[in-house]
């Protein structure tokens, strides 16, 4: 079975970047073929990554829509149901030389997500034994978590900036995870864009209070405002960059 890694945390704290420079390392060090999953219905792990995405799982659910108002059968003459959809879920996987990518994608206008979660959900039990490390990039909420769409999490890595809220949004995730009976092999926390790569005396206090076990300290780097700004993949951030060096640290002590 895979060895899913599951990355949480609030928006805006640079989890998607961090999982893009993860599936980068997992790459590197061999353990490949990599399936890579946008849960976040706010896609980017593709940009991150600089990989172009043919369809998404929400597009899925609007080609299905479309079909069932207008009534007229979108499957081929001579196609069965599940072939067709299998075929539709197909189109979705995006292959990379070192990973797969998988994106969820949004639901256009209104309507439920409930048909694109359990999409996901079922793509993600078909696919879990094909491939020796999964990489999860979630939403910013704990509708991942709380519906039970993941499976089974061996790593659970949780992100924040050096804010309390962010620390205390953590916070509430790791709470969560326990009471859905999650039982992951690991969960940590990793606080992203530090100035100087060092915490505040404040923010170590609401990590204690929290009780979270804290895997490292990334640093701040304008190289990868820069890269964000130039439409450049922060995966391919350079090999010295303080960003990359901190997080392959982290992960070569907890992927052991």
């Amino acid at each position: 079975m895979a060895h899913v890694i599951a990355v949480a945390g609030k928006g805006g704290v640079g989890k998607t970047t961090l999982c893009g420079l993860m599936i980068d390392y997992l790459a590197k060090k061999g353990k490949t073929p990599i399936l890579a999953v946008d849960a976040d219905a706010n896609s980017n792990l593709n940009e991150v990554l600089g990989t172009d995405v043919e369809m998404t799982l929400g597009e899925i659910r609007e080609e299905v829509s479309k079909a069932e108002m207008s009534k007229e059968n979108p499957i081929p003459a001579g196609m069965t149901k599940a072939d067709y959809m299998e075929f539709m879920f197909n189109r979705c996987l995006t292959e990379e030389d070192d990973y797969d990518l998988l994106v969820m994608g949004r639901s256009q206008g209104k309507g439920c997500y409930c048909f694109v979660n359990g999409l996901l959900q079922t793509q993600l039990a078909r696919l879990t034994p094909n491939y020796p490390y999964i990489v999860v990039d979630n939403e910013a909420g704990m509708e991942h978590i709380s519906r039970g769409i993941l499976p089974k999490v061996d790593t659970f890595i949780l992100v924040s900036d050096c804010s309390r809220r962010g620390v205390q949004a953590v916070g509430r995730i790791a709470e969560l995870i326990k009471e859905c009976e999650m039982k992951p092999e690991s969960i940590g926390l990793i606080v992203n864009r530090a100035p100087d790569g060092k915490l505040n005396e404040g923010t170590k206090d609401e990590i204690e209070k929290q009780g979270l076990h804290l895997l490292g300290v990334i640093p701040q780097d304008t190289d990868v405002y820069e890269f964000d700004c130039d439409g450049r993949p922060t995966a391919e951030l350079p090999e010295t960059s303080p960003v990359r060096k901190a997080l392959y640290a982290i992960l070569d002590g907890l992927l052991k």
